[in-house]
């Protein structure tokens, strides 16, 4: 375990701030305990390796390994990660496209692109917190051979900023003002007020640097059309893409103008997608098929299994994932036509029964967190009734009473608030409105098991609950004519895992804003924009405006815990478990050191092929 590193120069306030997030991330890195009444499955044999042991690549040099074969049974949809909200497209993006920094294991800031990690002592960032001043590297190449400059990050602010462009990642740049380059390799950005965590602009896999000469005619409306630009982009990073099949396979080759001699040690890198994350694990567990599976949301006892066959290694690492059900506080009814799922400011177009807290109340309350996560998760996860859940600092302790089920109760809260089963069928109603709900997830045996125990204490409470599941590549891709996408939220009730991946939440946050609309997922931004529940709180937007600009770290603290308070207390979302991040890798595989802060191939320049 290690420990945050804080610059002796940062300045007392700036310095609170980052050991309070150090000390949560201290928490974080520590392999979360078992719960209590686990199946029995081992925890993984290996979290996050040391940096010594995962960049231990000896002497050999660039393409020297060979092919290193990644499963994603979440098959990649898109390479441009601002065009998508699914994992598995920020991953492959981050293959090629990458950031001013990353977040290493431990949470540390570590320069990329830039070359040094500003502070208010190194004049990177302005004494009043309104300006964050960036330097890039000297010499970095695009993968084309032209010079990476300021004017890809001005261009790059631009694009995702512009609205008509429905960029996935626009939280990343809220509260930009300008991006103005001081020289060829300096670039400021300046706020529109004091901004106490200023990393988010251009930071991590979220919002990486793309090229203005390739992306720079597809700006807005345009965005999407791009074909070329969305599955070839131009990058910095270690590989680019030589080979593209949508939901299917992403085969990457060296960027031979990448700027580190040695390195990548692999010549080729094949993210393949299909099947699913128990053929994944068996692959690369028991067969050794492959080198490396994604996301393995599979029974613990029966990945323990597998791994006992001694071809490979389970790895895990715990951040700010929660799998959760989502509400939708609109109709999705097929009847509306274009309207469907639609909101806004003048037509709210609220859902028939789900903005009656009550009724969100007692479905939350009939669930017992528990028994999924003991049966379903195992090492990997825990029962959570909080939706920022990490780093541990930042966890409220004022929800823990969903932690115990009250079937009872959920039935008395609905009897009063007038749901009754009048006709004696099992199914409650009210002025002649039934209580069923459509629930959709993503194709996976745990997401379905829980889909089915769910559907069983709903049905107890007299919600009728249809099943439904997608595949995994259709449902977190970005495809605006598929009527199966997270985004588009056509169901009463949704279910996935997403988090806070930073060491400051307040970039996740704001997933839950409105901002009179313009931040709720909607036809006109290509159903990209993150508040896809289609909520909207006047309170919940000014206690975010609030923490924006609360410098002082324990005022922040308590701040983001009353917004997950309010977003759990009015149960715009119901969370589930607090999972870790589980991949396994083969054993003859060596450098991986996996990451519950950014994506898993942060290093892949580093793997190699161990003897």
């Amino acid at each position: 375990m290690r420990l945050l590193k804080i610059p002796s120069s940062l300045s007392r306030s700036v310095r609170l701030v980052v050991l309070l997030m150090g000390l949560a991330l201290v928490l974080a890195a520590c392999p979360a305990p078992a719960p209590e009444g686990d199946t029995g499955a081992a925890a993984p044999a290996a979290t996050a390796a040391p940096a010594e042991e995962a960049t231990d690549s000896g002497e050999r040099g660039r393409g020297t390994d060979g092919t290193v074969t990644l499963l994603y049974w979440q098959a990649v949809s898109i390479v441009n990660p601002y065009l998508s909200s699914g994992t598995k497209d920020y991953h492959a993006g981050s293959i090629v496209l990458e950031p001013l920094f990353n977040y290493n294991p431990d949470g540390e800031l570590v320069p990329v692109l830039a070359q040094e990690i500003p502070t208010l002592e190194n004049g990177g960032i302005s004494e009043d917190l309104t300006s964050i001043t960036w330097k890039l590297k000297e010499g970095v190449l695009w993968s084309d051979g032209t010079p990476l400059t300021a004017e890809d990050l001005i261009f790059t602010w631009q694009y995702c900023s512009t609205p008509e462009t429905g960029c996935s990642s626009a939280n990343s740049y809220d509260g930009v003002e300008n991006v103005e380059a001081i020289d060829e390799l300096t670039v400021k950005i300046t706020f529109s007020g004091p901004k106490p965590f200023p990393y988010a602009p251009f930071g991590s896999y979220l919002a990486p640097i793309i090229q203005k000469a390739q992306f720079e005619e597809c700006i807005g409306a345009a965005a999407q059309q791009c074909s070329e630009q969305n599955t070839f982009p131009i990058g910095t990073g270690a590989f680019k893409v030589s080979e593209f099949r949508a939901n299917d396979v992403v085969i990457f080759t060296i960027n031979e103008f990448y700027r580190e001699e040695n390195k990548p040690h692999f010549s080729e890198v094949v993210m393949k997608g299909g099947g699913d994350a128990a053929s994944a694990a068996r692959a690369v567990l028991e067969t050794g098929e492959a080198d490396y599976g994604w996301n393995l949301q599979v029974e613990p006892q029966i990945l323990a299994d597998m791994e006992a066959a001694g071809q490979g290694t389970v790895v895990s690492a715990f951040g700010g994932n929660v799998e959760r059900i989502l509400i939708n506080f609109t109709n999705p009814d097929p009847a509306l036509g274009d309207k469907r799922s639609e909101w806004t400011l003048d037509d709210p177009n609220p859902h028939p029964f789900l903005t009656d807290k009550a009724v969100r109340q007692a479905m939350s309350m009939a669930i017992d967190r528990t028994i999924i996560s003991d049966q379903l998760y195992g090492f990997a996860g825990q029962p959570s009734c909080n939706i920022l859940a990490g780093p541990p600092a930042f966890a409220s302790s004022a929800n823990d009473g969903c932690l115990v089920q009250d079937i009872e109760g959920a039935k008395a809260m609905l009897e009063e608030a007038g749901w009754v089963d009048g006709n004696g069928d099992g199914v409650r109603e009210k002025d002649g409105v039934e209580l069923r709900v459509l629930y959709v997830t993503s194709t996976n045996s745990v997401r379905q098991k829980t889909q089915a125990l769910v559907k069983q204490w709903w049905e107890e409470i007299g919600i009728a609950t249809e099943l439904r599941n997608v595949d995994a590549a259709v449902y977190f891709g970005g495809d605006p004519a598929s009527p199966d996408t997270l985004g588009k939220f056509y169901t009463d009730v949704q279910m996935f895992t997403n988090g806070n991946d930073s060491i400051d939440p307040q970039n996740y946050l704001a997933n839950w804003k409105c901002d009179g609309g313009e931040n709720i997922a909607s036809r006109a931004n290509n159903w990209l924009s993150n508040n896809t529940h289609r909520w909207c709180s006047e309170e919940y937007d000014a206690m975010w405006a609030e923490y924006a600009s609360t410098t002082d770290p324990a005022a922040r603290q308590e701040l983001a815990k009353a917004m997950n308070d309010m977003l759990v207390q009015e149960f715009v979302v119901l969370p589930l478990v607090y999972r870790g991040s589980v991949s396994a890798h083969h054993n003859t595989l060596g450098g991986v050191w996996m990451n519950g802060w950014d994506t898993e191939e942060w290093n892949i320049a580093d793997w190699y092929r161990a003897e």
